[in-house]
């Protein structure tokens, strides 16, 4: 299992410090109880940990435009209309992921395109499963233009235990669908917003991967129109 770069020291620090506790209570309680339930419960921390800062090896294979690509595993938690006031001024379906303690959080692009925005917001540290922490939690926003004239936003946002957000992706350069977009620490979710006449290819409390799950299908219309 491959170790997301985000998480090497985090563990590290995190088995010395599991590892200190353990072999005290070790050396001088060996023959409590107590002694080895904390040994459990420090086992079961790590391996969560371990499971959260592991990077899946996929590859995306799919076609490069024309679909939306979930961008994180986790749950869909919202699949609704909304006019995005902020970025792209315009209705759009709004698709949310929540990424529990249990999901690898690595990030990947969603569509093929080049990135025309890229800021970050301070904010509130919600539970990332609250409609509210779309635009009062710490995110940062991503805007998309693709080859064929769809633009969306892409927001990573932390949650109630999250305190760090991290995105690889650079204004003006240009990505392909599947590659790395960033990484969040801890508890977190993302939206994507899409072209109000998207095809959308998921439900509410579907669970999604990174890379291999659908979200959506534009609509091939628009590239006509553009030409």
């Amino acid at each position: 299992m491959l170790i997301h770069k985000e998480g090497k020291k985090t563990l590290l620090y995190t088995f010395i410090a599991l590892g200190a506790v353990n072999v005290v209570l070790f050396y001088f309680f060996y023959k409590c109880i107590p002694t080895y339930s904390i040994f459990g419960v420090s086992v079961i921390i790590f391996l969560i940990m371990l499971n959260f800062f592991k990077q899946p090896k996929r590859i995306y294979t799919g076609q490069l435009l024309g679909s939306v690509n979930a961008p994180t595993d986790g749950k869909v938690v919202v699949v609704e209309k909304v006019f995005e006031k902020d970025f792209l001024q315009a209705e759009c379906i709004q698709v949310s992921i929540f990424m529990s303690l249990f999901n690898a959080h690595s990030n990947w692009m969603p569509v093929t395109g080049k990135v025309v925005h890229v800021s970050h917001q301070d904010g509130r540290f919600l539970g990332a499963y609250l409609p509210k922490s779309s635009h009062e939690n710490e995110r940062s926003n991503i805007v998309i233009e693709t080859p064929d004239g769809h633009k969306i936003l892409t927001r990573q946002i932390a949650g109630a235990m999250a305190r760090r957000i991290v995105t690889y992706v650079k204004e003006g350069e240009n990505y392909c669908i599947g590659d790395p977009l960033g990484f969040i620490k801890l508890g977190s979710r993302m939206d994507v917003f899409l072209p109000l006449d998207s095809e959308i290819l998921v439900q509410l409390g579907e669970e999604v991967r990174a890379n291999k799950t659908f979200l959506a299908h534009f609509n091939p219309g628009k590239q006509t129109e553009k030409e």
